[in-house]
């Protein structure tokens, strides 16, 4: 497992982090580049232009990066770096969760609400859990991570709708194959950005 939180596989392109100069998959850091104009600009696509930076996942170590000059020196040109900007890798990255959801879901491959959540993890269909970081631990504490799945909380129940057209979803869960890699490597880095240190309420992650 990397410290972004996803599975290392064979065949993953691995880059060094500039805070850390630890070599690891790229599934656990985030992309950095110089914009024309020499400004930190996060690429969490992956696909702009230019000369790659890369940092782990964390707050800590994005904020270390902008403090110490790492940018420029991963560059090798002067850059500026621009305020909050783990909270810009943050926003961006909660949108990426949401739309990969929701695009899980028009596939039919993501479910919503405690019952029918429940259903799927019963039928063994269920391989990510979502839970909203805001939610009732008695609620979520009832149901469970099965066995070689996954398990996140850094949603809050308001983002956790939008990625099923409601206001507010506490639960849900996505099956196998669609988004769901894509989803666990997003969620992961999101959740290094939110610094969530709290287990899975199951006590089954």
């Amino acid at each position: 497992m990397t410290r972004g939180g996803a599975e290392k596989l064979r065949e993953d392109p691995e880059r060094r982090c500039v805070v850390t100069g630890e070599v690891q998959p790229k599934a656990g850091l985030v992309r950095f580049v110089l914009s024309p104009d020499g400004i930190v600009t996060p690429d969490l696509a992956g696909k702009l232009p230019g000369r790659g930076v890369w940092v782990t996942a964390s707050r800590a170590a994005i904020d270390k990066a902008g403090q110490k000059g790492l940018f420029a020196r991963g560059a090798k040109a002067p850059a500026k770096v621009p305020d909050g900007l783990a909270d810009l890798v943050e926003a961006g990255l909660a949108r990426r969760v949401v739309e990969l959801i929701s695009l899980d879901r028009k596939a039919a491959k993501a479910v919503c609400g405690f019952e029918k959540v429940k259903d799927w993890l019963a039928e063994g269909r269920a391989k990510v859990l979502l839970q909203a970081s805001d939610g009732s631990e008695r609620g979520k504490g009832k149901l469970w991570t099965p066995e070689g799945a996954r398990w996140f909380g850094c949603l809050t129940s308001n983002e956790l709708g939008q990625a099923f057209g409601r206001d507010s979803v506490v639960h849900a869960a996505l099956g196998a194959g669609g988004l769901a890699k894509r989803v666990v490597e997003e969620a992961a880095k999101l959740n290094g950005l939110r610094q969530s240190t709290a287990d899975d309420p199951s006590g089954k992650n």
